[in-house]
């Protein structure tokens, strides 16, 4: 049915960054080259919504992490804080 790795049904809140972007890409491909019918677009138009979302959660999520990393003088990661600290 489709050229997506795994199911097209998979629920996207359960994919990592890497599994939604591929998909992703592959979405993006068949919707390019125009060879699916109108439904089937439709479809893998709100399919692509939803893994774009995704994608977007997973980088504020990491940024997020990468923002509260504390490192001491010489460079070395020493922990992490609240991103509100100042």
């Amino acid at each position: 049915m489709s050229e997506t790795q795994g199911s097209p049904d998979r629920p996207v809140a359960g994919m990592s960054f890497e599994e939604a972007i591929r998909e992703l890409e592959q979405v993006v491909n068949r919707l390019e080259r125009g060879e699916v019918a109108l439904d089937e677009s439709i479809r893998l138009y709100e399919r692509g919504a939803e893994l774009r979302a995704r994608c977007e959660t997973k980088l504020a999520e990491a940024e997020e992490k990468v923002a509260r990393i504390t490192t001491d003088a010489g460079g070395a990661a020493t922990g992490t804080e609240p991103l509100d600290a100042g």
